[in-house]
């Protein structure tokens, strides 16, 4: 399973003891493939650092380079999908790029994308994802 996940969605699931690090785990478990792009990336970066500090930032955006689940994507397209908020086109145009199953995110912006017939692109919250991970779980050999 091939997935982007939203800048908020990450910062959610980063705490240990978050409802929401099952996420987490299961990325260095290697439970699915995360898709991201320098685009993608630099925001992880720069709101981490925001929301804790830049040594934290960096140490998460070098796990994210090492994992050998993180797939790097050029962007070569630029699709503009969302006019409401341009920023969060660079999640978009990773997970076509990148042929995402699901994009990830809560952010109401995305719900233009369910009426989008090409390219189209299955966005899930955060709960859902949980959930699809969740019922994965029990098929996983730990």
């Amino acid at each position: 399973m091939k997935i982007v996940l939203d800048t908020n969605i990450l910062l959610v699931s980063i705490p240990k003891k978050s409802p929401y690090r099952l996420i987490v785990d299961s990325l260095l478990n290697k439970r699915f493939d995360l898709i991201i792009s320098n685009d993608v990336l630099n925001e992880y970066t720069e709101i981490i650092a925001q929301k804790s500090n830049a040594t934290v930032a960096t140490n998460i955006s070098e796990m994210l380079l090492t994992l050998s689940n993180v797939q790097k994507q050029d962007i070569f397209y630029k699709w503009n999908l969302i006019e409401v908020d341009k920023d969060d086109n660079k999640f978009v145009d990773c997970a076509i790029s990148g042929g995402a199953d699901y994009l990830v995110s809560n952010d109401k912006h995305f719900n233009c994308l369910k009426i989008v017939a090409f390219p189209k692109l299955s966005v899930l919250s955060v709960d859902e994802f949980m959930g699809l991970l969740k019922s994965l779980k029990d098929s996983w050999i730990i």
